[in-house]
């Protein structure tokens, strides 16, 4: 009996002080800091691995390091030029202090997600919507070098901030729509000048070639006969161009010859004996 009580003895301290090792222990995982309080002073942070506190005294607050990915609830913007839009992002940023993580700011979680509400709202406010739809990088590295600046004193690194989706409203939908509809008829008819121009310039010089050999011209003639003919049901008696020449100025040396005799004939008349007054 007396040793039993012994054991007994012995067993419950050491029992308790088991329980105050046990209670003490800490594991601390390689992508966490653990910040520590001795009787609510800071006292230090603990690295990844195996920890022990003084039980009751000291007490530790585990930060994840890791990149945190939050959502940027959609916000009604007024763009410079006066559009009201929805745009909604995403954040990404990280702990690098943990230390500043918990001293410098209640929730750093929340306080990150308002200001980057904030942020994007005031920076939107002072572009247009042009620039919104065009240079969305320069937007994003705007917002992300505001919202870096102002989450350094918490020990807080932005990455990177993507505006995710841009709500326009029906009326501006309708208005860009016919917007680009224009640009293109603009330059469709560009180009379709443009090729009218170069095609001049070809014809042209096409037609300066061919004037300087008649044989290339004949050789003109028939491959646009054999173009006509191309497809259909066709019939073409092919006049050699020497033939149309020739026809062409006797037609014309007809008409000068009819020109000559009917300007002439009424001073015939007056040249004939008799003719004249008495």
């Amino acid at each position: 009996m007396t040793d039993l009580v012994g054991l007994l003895g012995f067993l419950i301290p050491v029992g308790i002080v088991l329980l105050l090792f046990l209670s003490g222990v800490r594991i601390v995982n390689e992508y966490q800091n653990g910040v520590v309080f001795r009787l609510g002073r800071y006292v230090g942070l603990k690295r990844a691995g195996f920890r022990w506190l003084i039980p009751f005294v000291e007490r530790m607050v585990i930060i994840d390091l890791r990149t945190v990915a939050r959502d940027v609830p959609p916000q009604d913007v007024i763009t410079r030029d006066n559009v009201s839009v929805k745009v909604s992002a995403v954040v990404y940023f990280r702990v690098i202090q943990a230390d500043k993580a918990v001293l410098q700011v209640e929730d750093y979680l929340y306080a990150t997600s308002q200001l980057a509400q904030t942020t994007l709202r005031a920076i939107l406010g002072q572009v247009e919507l042009d620039q919104l739809l065009s240079e969305r990088d320069r937007v994003n590295r705007d917002i992300q070098r505001v919202l870096d600046a102002h989450t350094g004193p918490w020990g807080i690194k932005v990455s990177n901030v993507e505006v995710k989706h841009i709500d326009l409203p029906l009326e501006m939908q309708r208005a860009i729509a016919r917007q680009a509809e224009a640009e293109r008829e603009r330059r469709a008819k560009i180009i379709a000048a443009e090729g009218e121009h170069q095609a001049a310039e070809k014809l042209a010089m096409a037609a300066e070639v061919l004037s300087q050999n008649p044989a290339t011209l004949q050789l003109r003639y028939l491959q646009t006969l054999v173009e006509i003919t191309t497809g259909g049901n066709h019939t073409i008696l092919p006049i050699p161009l020497d033939i149309l020449r020739a026809v062409g100025a006797m037609r014309g040396g007809v008409d000068t010859s009819e020109e000559h005799r009917g300007n002439g004939h009424p001073h015939d008349e007056d040249d004939r004996p008799g003719s004249g007054l008495s």
